[in-house]
Formats: C-alpha cells, structure tokens, sequence
C-alpha cells in the first residue's frame, strides 16, 4: 500500500506469491471488514485534510523583509492636504482615513461621517488622486476607523451589510491593503470583534475569488507595557476568524500621564514594542500558529504622533524619529507610520511656534517633510523621486479633451485662472495654485520656477461634464444682438442666466468659464471646479 498523489493505492504487479515466501496464506477480510477499514482509512485522510485547511487558513499573510514607512494622512482635514503630489508626499506608501459609519445609515461607509464614496469624488477628487498615487507606483491603503465617528463594525449589527461596507471602498478605490483602526468606543466591544473579524475573512475571500490579495492591519492604542486586554481580544477575534492578519500596528502615544514618556518619548515607545513582541507570540499561539522572534518583529508595525502629543508634556521629537528608524531597522519591523502628514512641517510661517497642538503642524522645531524624510530613510519605503518624478497620462495633439466628457472646463489658454480653479487638459485633472494665465498645465516647470498648476490625476473612465449650477432660476428674455442692455439687465443665454455688469449691445455672454474680467456679463451660474470657501471640516487623529 502506498500514498500517490494523497491518495492510498495497493499494488500487486509485483508482489510475491505466498507460496514462494513459505507462509501460510492471510486470514481473508469479508466485505464488511474490507469496508470499514476503507472508512477508517477514509476518515484519516480527510482528517489531515482538513487539519491541514484549518493551518493554512489561520496562517498570518506573507510578510516585508524590509521595514517599510507609510504616513497617515486625514482626507477630510481642511485645507486638504494633497497627497498625490511628490512634492507634499515624496513616499509611495499612505495610509488614507478614516472610513466611518454614515451617521444617518450605519452600515454606509463614509468619509469622516462628512462624505459617501460618491461626495468624496465629486468634493475631493479622492478617486482621481488615489489613481494618481497608483499612477505613481505607491500604495494607498484604505483606513477604517480612528478615534472620532461611529467604526463600522460597532453601528452595523449585520454581518453581511459589514462586510459589504467593508468591501465597497476596497474595490472602488483598487487598494491591495486596508488599516483597522479599532480605538475609543470600539476597543472592549466584544461583539463587534467578532462581527469585524467574520466580515474582514470575507472580504479577502472575496478579493482572492479575483486572484487579489488583500493586506489587512490592525492599528491599537498601546502603552509602555504593550497591548491592552482589550487590544488582546481584537486580535483574538481577528484570528479566529481566520483572518490573514498582515500585522499589529501599535499607536505609541499619548501615553499616561504618569509615564516616563513625559520626559521621553522613545523609551516607553521601545518598551512597547518588546512588550507587544511577546504579547503577540502568545497571541498567536492561542490560535494554533507558531511564529519565530523575527517573524513576529515582521508582524509589528508602530505609530508615533510627531510633535505635540495630545497628553500636555509629550513630544516626539525628529531626534526621537532617528532612534526609532534605527530601532526598526535592528528589529526589522514590518511598518512605521506617523501621525500625520498634515502635520509635517513647522508651526509659523515666519518664526517657529513650538508647544502648540495642532492638526495642521507639528508644534516643534522642524524643516518641512523632516519627520517623513527620515523615516524614509526605512530601506522598504518606495520614494517618488526613486519613480522618475510624476506621471502623465499623455495623449495625441489630435485627440483634444471632449468638454462633453471632461469633469471641469477643459484649460484654454486665453482664460486667466484664480488659485483653486479645476481645468482638465489632456484627459488629467489639474488645480491653480495661484493666479496663472497662458501656462499650460503640463508644460515643463521653468528653472527654479514651480509649475502653477497641481496634477490632481487622470479622468477616470465614465466622466463627464457636470450640469452648471444656477444661480438664479427665473426665466429672462433671451439675449439678441440687437438689443442695448442696461446695467443689472438679465438676459438667458444658451439657457444660462446672465446680468449685465454695465451697458453692452452685440456682445455675446460668456459660455465658457472662467469668464474674461473684460466681458461685459456675469455668470450667473457655476461651474464644477471654480473655487468656494469650504467649510472647515476636521477629523481627529488616529
């Protein structure tokens, strides 16, 4: 009897007789006998089977051989931070939050709770600049979560309208990695884990039916002993439910108050971490898996809050940044994050402001992109300057935009553009940065001098023009050119409302935006990607 190909087969071509070896014939089985020893055999086969399905479906995900550096940055902060252009981003690693539970539909993903997927396009262009970061060669990751906001898993008691929360975001943005920031309210809800850790197993198998793999963190709160009993039973949960869990991201921050990180940020941060390493082995034992000190180092990610922490006293310094880069490289651990990079630069404009806590600076004396310039120095971070600087989809100079088809004006030449003003030109998205006139968008920054124009990202498939804004909605005569108009006349123009800003005649009104200072009629309309003042809107920290 052999074992081919996990199967048991007898063999007899060959066998002797049992004349020649001079014994006495075996006892022969009857069929009842014969059976059960095939359900005996049977039985063995499939229990190592599945023995073994069991083992590799707990198993945690593939991991870095190199420690790796991804910021987070907050999407829905004001003024919004611009994290597909390499100069604001130079790493091709972001962590993008926070998805939320919608307040009005509890198992809607949402941006902060301020935006759905589909608001965030037309709001903030997310989908063209997370193409861009593609476009890039990066890696946007998708966080789901934080501190403020109702996290999904805790406000959707369904698990099957869970995991297609959790899925929609995924496939629409393309991402292969999603962040679980599971804090505050979210921490110590045991239902909730479980619910989290059902609909995030399926979700990779969801993604994997597409031949895709999907990396999924864990990020929670620590302290200078490592993880909490309730950060236990979020991995637990995970684990059981056989997710491959890619790492634990600890947040090493905002310690308590009594800590020695009032005084020192890096060695209650270091102590976390060894803390967290044993914790974890344990962690995963619990769950039938078995990993080596390293590869549990490659299991670890950590989290600092640069600058002034929230906890008056705590600061992370750039020195403290060096130390934990060599700190992480020693140990090779798979992740370093910050928080954020709408805070990596220094307070005041012309002299430096430290002690202050902001969500738009770091509060401590820095260049600007320091924090991300040394973590970047982790040897797995990805820079965009390592790419050959930004993409461009190009096109033919036979192919114009089609007005039809493209999200904002197309850019002409003759218009002059105010800072914030969208134009697309071939078949990208670009915003003013400042006054500009007669510079193409994509033409070659000259010498020293930056491009006025910022790269949001590529039109995406299925765009088009948007439906101008009236405003004014009562019904006017038509605009002839024979007739002299009087300032405030108002006039419908290709069914676009307009007023005289002084006494005109033969002069068409302006279709086109942005309209020439020198017309001499007022839109009375707008259109997507003139500029407005946005209402500040703030998401807290991880």
């Amino acid at each position: 009897m052999t074992l081919r190909d996990g199967a048991f087969t007898m063999s007899v071509e060959h066998a002797p007789s049992w004349t020649q070896l001079g014994d006495p014939p075996p006892p022969q089985l009857s069929i009842s006998r014969l059976l059960l020893l095939v359900a005996v055999l049977a039985a063995l086969v499939a229990g190592v089977f599945f023995a073994a399905i069991q083992r590799s479906t707990a198993a945690p995900a593939a991991v870095a051989t190199t420690s790796v550096f991804a910021p987070y940055v907050d999407v829905t902060l004001t003024p919004t931070y611009p994290f597909e252009d390499p100069s604001a981003n130079p790493v091709g690693n972001v962590i993008l939050g926070f998805i939320v539970a919608s307040p009005s539909s509890p198992c809607t993903p949402s941006w902060g709770g301020y935006y759905t997927l589909n608001s965030a396009e037309s709001s903030l262009n997310l989908d063209e600049r997370v193409s861009q970061v593609r476009a890039e060669g990066g890696n946007p990751t998708i966080s789901f979560g934080g501190r403020s906001n109702s996290e999904l898993a805790v406000a959707c008691s369904s698990v099957p309208a869970l995991t297609s929360a959790y899925l929609a975001p995924v496939q629409r943005y393309g991402v292969r990695g999603i962040d679980l920031d599971v804090e505050g309210a979210a921490l110590g809800d045991v239902a909730a884990d479980h619910r989290r850790g059902l609909a995030i197993a399926a979700v990779q198998k969801a993604e994997a039916v597409k031949g895709r793999r999907l990396q999924v963190w864990l990020t929670v709160p620590a302290d200078a002993n490592g993880l909490t009993p309730q950060d236990l039973s979020a991995i637990a949960a995970l684990l059981s439910a056989h997710v491959a869990l890619t790492g634990v991201n600890l947040m090493a921050f905002d310690f308590p108050p009594s800590s020695a990180a009032n005084t020192d940020m890096i060695d209650p941060l270091r102590s976390a971490l060894e803390a967290a390493h044993g914790q974890l082995d344990s962690a995963y034992r619990a769950a039938g898996i078995g990993l080596s000190s390293s590869l549990l180092w490659r299991h670890l990610g950590v989290t600092a809050m640069i600058g002034e922490n929230d906890v008056a006293g705590q600061r992370f310094t750039t020195a403290d940044a060096r130390e934990l880069t060599a700190f992480a490289t020693q140990n090779h651990i798979a992740r370093v994050s910050m928080w954020s990079l709408n805070r990596d630069s220094q307070c005041g404009s012309v002299f430096p402001e430290t002690g202050v806590l902001s969500n738009t600076c770091s509060g401590v004396s820095q260049s600007a992109l320091e924090f991300t310039h040394i973590f970047s120095q982790l040897a797995g971070t990805e820079t965009a300057s390592a790419g050959g600087g930004t993409v461009v989809t190009q096109i033919p100079d036979n192919q114009p935009d089609n007005p039809a088809s493209s999200p904002y004006p197309v850019w002409s030449p003759a218009a002059a553009y105010i800072a914030g003003y969208k134009v697309v030109w071939h078949r990208n998205i670009y915003q003013a940065k400042w006054y500009t006139q007669g510079s193409a968008p994509d033409a070659p920054a000259q010498g020293a001098t930056p491009s006025a124009w910022l790269l949001i990202g590529p039109v995406l498939p299925g765009s088009r023009a948007p439906a101008p804004a009236l405003l004014d909605t009562t019904t006017h005569p038509s605009w002839s050119s024979m007739t002299a108009y009087r300032t405030g006349t108002r006039v419908l123009y290709q069914g676009l409302p307009f007023e005289a800003k002084w006494y005109t005649q033969g002069i068409p009104p302006p279709v086109s935006l942005p309209a020439s200072s020198q017309s001499p009629w007022l839109p009375l309309f707008t259109a997507r990607g003139e500029p407005s003042d946005p209402t500040s809107q703030q998401e807290a920290r991880p």
